[in-house]
This record gives C-alpha cells, sequence and structure tokens, in this order.
C-alpha cells in the first residue's frame, strides 16, 4: 500500500514539473531571438507534454467508475468529464489538437498558443484538495495562526505549507537565475522587459513574506515567552537575510535618480541565503561546528602555523633568486596557500633547488593537512544526521509512553518530523522502531518486575528469606497505617484481587 502511495506521489510530482515547463517554454516562445533557433526543440517538447497529459485524461476517464466520488453512480465517466477537472484537463491539450486537425489562421493559431497556458490549471488538482485539508486542520484557530502554519511547520500545515515552501524556493532560484543572466550583456538586452517583471515579482513575493513572518512572530514558540516577539524575529538571522533580499530594489528605486546604485544588483544574490530556512543543513552545520569547534580550532591552527612556517622558508630560498615574486614573507604566503591547497596557480613558483623541493614536500603534506578539516566535518556532519534521527525516535517512544498518541502529540511529531525533513518512509520507519524499542523495553520491565519472585523448591532458602522481608513490610505498613485501615483497605479490593487478597490475609493474620 505505502508502495502505491509513493509511485502516486512521485507521478504527481513528476506531472506538476511538466506543467510548471511547459508553461516555461510557452513565455520563452514569445522571444523570437530563442525560439527561431530552437523550435524543433519546443515542438517536440510540446509534442511529448501534450502526449502525456493526454494519456492522464484518457486513463482518469477510464477509471472514473473506481474513484469513490461516482463509484455506484450512473454513467461514472461522463460524470467526470464533466468534472472541473475534468475539463481543466481537457482545456490543457485541446489547443493542439485543434490546431492540428482544423484550418485556421495567423491570428487563432496565436490565440491556441496563449490557451496552452491554460495548463497552470491543471495544478488545481493539487491545489484545493492541500487548501481543504488545511482549512479542516486549521478550524478554530486565528488568522494569525493560519497564517503561521502556512510559512513554518506546526504538525498542523498540511501539503499546503509544502507547496508554499516550493512557490518560494522557485521564485528564488528564477530570480537568482535573473540575476545572474542579467550580466550578460546580450541577454539583458534581449530580456530586459521579462527580468525588470520578474524582479517586480520577486520583490512583491518577499516583502509579503517578510511581512507575514513578522506578523506571525508572536505564534512562534521561540517568541511566545517574549514581551515583543516581533522585534526578537527582526534580530534573527532569517529575518535579516529576509530583509537583505528585499532591500536592493528598495534602495534602488527611491535613490537611483540621485545616486549610480546599478552595483546593489549583485546583492539581490543574497536571496540565495533564503534557501537556508528551507532544508536543515544549514542548522545541522552550525550544531556540527559548535560542537567539534575545539578540533576544529585545532586542525586550523595546524594549518596557519604551516603556512607561516613554509612561507618563510619559501621567502628564504627564492628571494634572491625572485626578489619580485617573493618580495616579502605575506606574499610567500599567498604562494604557500595555494601549493598547501594543490592548486597551483602558476603565477608564482619557485626555481632554485631549494625552493622546489619545499614545493614538492607542501604537495605532498597539504593533501593531508587540508583533507584533517574535511574528514572531520563531514564524520561530525553524518554523526549529527544520526542524533537527530535518534532524537527524534526517542520523541516517539515518550510519546508511546502513555499507549496512544494525543493530538497534541502528533502535531508536534510532525512539525519535527518536517523539520527534520524527513520522508514518509524514514518517518514510517522510525515510528516501526520506536515502536519496537518501546514494546521490547516493556516486555524487559515486566521481566524484571517478575524477577523478584522467585521459585521456592529451587531455592528455598532465597524463598524463606524473600518471605520474612515481605513480612516485615508489611509490619512496618500495619504500623504505619494502622491493623482497622489494613483489613478495610483490603476488604475493599477484595472483590477484584480475590485470589491476591487471599495470599495478603494469611500473611496478615500470622503478622498481627
Amino acid at each position: 500500500m505505502s508502495r502505491g502511495l509513493g509511485e502516486c506521489h512521485i507521478v504527481e510530482r513528476t506531472i506538476a514539473f511538466l506543467i510548471v515547463a511547459s508553461v516555461l517554454a510557452v513565455l520563452i516562445e514569445n522571444t523570437p531571438e530563442i525560439y527561431n533557433k530552437h523550435a524543433s526543440w519546443f515542438h517536440w517538447f510540446d509534442l511529448m507534454t501534450v502526449g502525456i497529459f493526454t494519456v492522464e485524461y484518457v486513463m482518469r476517464v477510464a477509471t472514473a467508475h473506481l474513484s469513490p466520488d461516482y463509484a455506484g453512480k450512473s454513467f461514472p465517466r461522463l460524470r467526470y468529464a464533466l468534472s472541473f477537472y475534468a475539463l481543466v484537463d481537457l482545456i490543457a491539450i485541446a489547443p493542439f489538437y485543434f490546431a492540428r486537425f482544423v484550418d485556421v489562421d495567423v491570428e487563432m493559431l496565436r490565440v491556441l498558443r496563449v490557451m496552452r497556458l491554460a495548463r497552470m490549471f491543471k495544478l488545481s488538482r493539487q491545489l484545493i484538495p492541500a487548501w481543504h485539508e488545511f482549512q479542516t486542520l486549521n478550524e478554530g484557530r486565528s488568522l494569525r495562526a493560519k497564517i503561521f502554519a502556512l510559512l513554518e511547520p506546526t504538525g498542523h500545515s498540511g501539503r499546503l505549507h509544502a507547496y508554499i515552501d516550493n512557490f518560494i524556493v522557485f521564485w528564488i532560484a528564477l530570480s537568482i537565475t535573473c540575476v545572474i543572466f542579467e550580466t550578460v550583456a546580450s541577454v539583458r538586452t534581449m530580456f530586459a522587459i521579462e527580468f525588470e517583471v520578474i524582479d517586480v515579482m520577486a520583490f512583491t513575493i518577499f516583502t509579503i513574506e517578510y511581512i507575514a513572518r513578522v506578523y506571525t512572530a508572536p505564534e512562534n514558540p521561540k517568541y511566545k515567552h517574549l514581551r515583543m516577539p516581533h522585534w526578537a524575529h527582526v534580530r534573527t538571522g532569517q529575518a535579516i537575510i529576509d530583509l537583505l533580499a528585499i532591500l536592493p530594489f528598495v534602495l534602488e528605486s527611491l535613490f537611483s535618480q540621485h545616486l549610480d546604485l546599478r552595483f546593489l544588483r549583485v546583492f539581490r544574490l543574497m536571496r540565495m541565503l533564503k534557501l537556508t530556512r528551507y532544508t536543515s543543513a544549514m542548522e545541522t552545520l552550525f550544531k556540527v561546528v559548535m560542537r567539534e569547534w575545539q578540533v576544529i580550532f585545532a586542525s586550523v591552527f595546524v594549518m596557519m602555523l604551516l603556512v607561516v612556517l613554509t612561507a618563510s622558508l619559501g621567502y628564504l630560498f627564492e628571494h634572491e633568486a625572485q626578489p619580485d615574486k617573493f618580495e616579502n614573507i605575506p606574499q610567500s604566503i599567498y604562494w604557500a596557500v595555494v601549493t598547501l591547497a594543490s592548486v597551483g596557480y602558476g603565477d608564482i613558483s619557485p626555481i632554485t633547488p631549494m625552493g622546489r623541493a619545499l614545493t614538492v614536500v607542501l604537495a605532498l603534506v597539504g593533501i593531508g593537512i587540508f583533507a584533517i578539516p574535511a574528514g572531520l566535518l563531514a564524520s561530525a556532519f553524518t554523526d549529527q544526521l544520526r542524533i537527530d534521527r535518534e532524537a527524534f525516535k526517542q520523541r516517539l517512544m515518550l510519546a508511546y509512553e502513555d499507549g496512544m498518541l494525543d493530538h497534541a502529540e502528533k502535531e508536534l511529531i510532525v512539525a519535527e518530523a518536517e523539520r527534520l525533513h524527513l520522508s514518509h518512509d524514514e518517518v514510517k520507519r522510525l515510528t516501526e522502531e520506536a515502536r519496537t524499542e518501546f514494546a521490547a523495553k516493556e516486555a524487559q520491565d515486566h521481566t524484571h518486575a517478575n524477577g523478584l519472585v522467585l521459585d521456592a523448591k529451587a531455592h528455598p532458602a532465597l524463598a524463606a528469606a524473600q518471605f520474612k522481608l515481605l513480612v516485615d513490610q508489611l509490619s512496618l505498613i500495619a504500623q504505619a497505617t494502622g491493623e482497622n485501615n489494613l483489613r478495610k483497605s483490603l476488604n475493599d479490593i477484595k472483590a477484584n484481587h480475590q485470589a491476591e487478597l487471599d495470599v495478603l490475609t494469611i500473611v496478615a493474620k500470622r503478622t498481627f
């Protein structure tokens, strides 16, 4: 069953990718400089996407009678064909077949090409159910709590939160790509208007996101106990990155008439740092550096010591032969670093026998010296991932202590899984491991508890000593509570524990 669901998710993601790619292709077709050179590629890509969308449409219509929405109803396939989703799927492929089988003029052909943009509505198949799920999960919550659930994993965010994340990541990647290609003069001339439109849209989206995150800061568990949660969020590193992502556009718009601020466009690449919010890799790396900083500092110290030492020796051996290149020790440090890093640009190289011998030694030593921090970080990074997953498993075991998961525990587990970016299969595997370990722990505790009762025939002396210990404990209880109170308590539990009560009564009579 889980395998079928996994394959279904793969198919949905593939179709969603083709929808976005086909829409982008339609937009790029409006640029003759690109379309005329690669018209055949656009044609074959359009054929492929239309073919896939057609197969999808036919299969959905053919299997409509198996859908729970139409099963048991008359004419299920016709009912599905007239539904909203089926009409959207039909509109996505209809322009292609209409242009093939009907004679159309140039103007109609342009209209049909533009109509291919309607393929974007095919995404509604994922978005509308995700919206209904989000409304159900957040029923009764405030508007601020709902917006926070859209922006951050909360356990009641649902699939819509993932779609919002993917939407923002898409615009980050698109804006960064535009900034990079905008530095190419020929591309900038060709797509000047498109770049401007994309920049305005990206600025609008990132500004709305920034305002929404500041507005929902009181919903964040990190800031709920603070007096000024909004200000606490604004001071965080992620909020500063979000601000830097939109600040260059604002400064260019306000002061471009008085100052030349074209250099600020390069700072739009700061938007790349926004991607750190959507992966746990940077957080894991930060934990690794904080945990292993002493070892990393020691390796860096050894590297710096070796660099200064080799730079001094290089200056000593090469200064007289090449006074322009090994003019001083700071200049020799550059040669030592590129040599230790096994890069060797060739702009500075020794010519004396001792200098060349030193270069050979440095090149061999540098492989090991520079590999130490990389090995430490790789090992610690893997270990930190294991620790995070073990902590997640321990959280699951704590949640299972009462024998069941309540709503709050489920939300906490889902939020933690989203924060660690664990897949559905990984969460399922860790859940099964937690259940197994919790069951084994319960069985072990039960065994230890039962182990206090000894076999009287096999160990009569130990059994007698244990019996005497129980009698002494009952005596202390009788002295503390009184004989009458103890007898009354024994009578109260007689109905439910008759067998145990008979044994305790015999012991009590012998004691009293």
